[in-house]
């Protein structure tokens, strides 16, 4: 069940949450079940997550789905996690009726042509939604979105005097806020090439509790940690 906390003086939700998705594998085997059952519990667990940040006011959910090193794994194993993406991608019309905007960072384009096309429709039906916007990284890698960006900005014919950060901003997979709050389950301590540009000045915060043991309960500690933070972006 989601823990419902009570509103708070001066409580600061963060704009924009991005969550690594990890511990699937690991919860599977402590159960005696097969890795891709770990991806399905985790799955469920997106949605239950996703739907309590927009409950809580959340503006911007982007979450670690897919990694562009994600393909190193066993066959069996990313062929059981792009029909668990099919399945997500048929019941994202629950999403609207939720008010969730849907959207994908990384780069789709060697994802089989049916998920290309779920993930266009998903996107067009949620696109006048006007709670939270979530996105998922797919095929996602934060170094590959950098090269991304410097071919786009090189290919524009922009001289190197001209480039900025703004510039470089500009050019990655998300148009949205930067993250505020990183989170990641599962007792890990790095950040596994996600998000490297936007997280320059993020907060982390970590937990042992594997991603489908994850719940509304973890969001309120992460948040009730962001609060105690001093954000000064590398001023006094």
């Amino acid at each position: 069940m989601f823990f419902k906390k009570k509103t708070e003086v001066q409580r600061v939700i963060p704009t924009h949450i991005a969550v690594i998705m990890d511990g699937n594998g690991r919860w599977a085997k402590k159960r005696g079940l097969p890795r891709n059952a770990g991806h399905a519990a985790g799955s469920k667990t997106f949605k239950e997550v996703a739907r309590y940040c927009n409950k809580i006011g959340v503006k911007y959910l982007t979450a670690y789905a897919f990694s562009t090193e994600n393909w190193k794994r066993p066959k069996e194993e990313v062929d059981g996690i792009m029909n668990i993406l099919r399945d997500y991608l048929k019941d994202s019309k629950n999403y609207v009726k939720e008010n969730i905007k849907l959207g994908f960072i990384g780069d789709r384009s060697v994802l089989d042509e049916d998920i290309q096309e779920l993930m266009r429709i998903a996107e067009e039906d949620s696109k006048n939604a006007t709670g939270l916007k979530c996105y998922l990284a797919i095929n996602y890698g934060g170094r590959d979105e950098i090269v991304h960006a410097v071919k786009n900005i090189v290919n524009s014919g922009v001289s190197a005097d001209n480039v900025t950060d703004e510039l470089i901003s500009a050019n990655l997979y998300t148009d949205y806020p930067d993250p505020d709050l990183i989170i990641r389950p599962s007792g890990e301590l790095r950040l596994s090439n996600y998000l490297v540009w936007q997280s320059a000045y993020s907060e982390f915060w970590f937990t042992d509790a594997l991603w489908p043991d994850f719940n509304g309960k973890h969001i309120e500690q992460a948040i009730d940690a962001y609060n105690k933070r001093e954000r000064r972006f590398g001023g006094v």
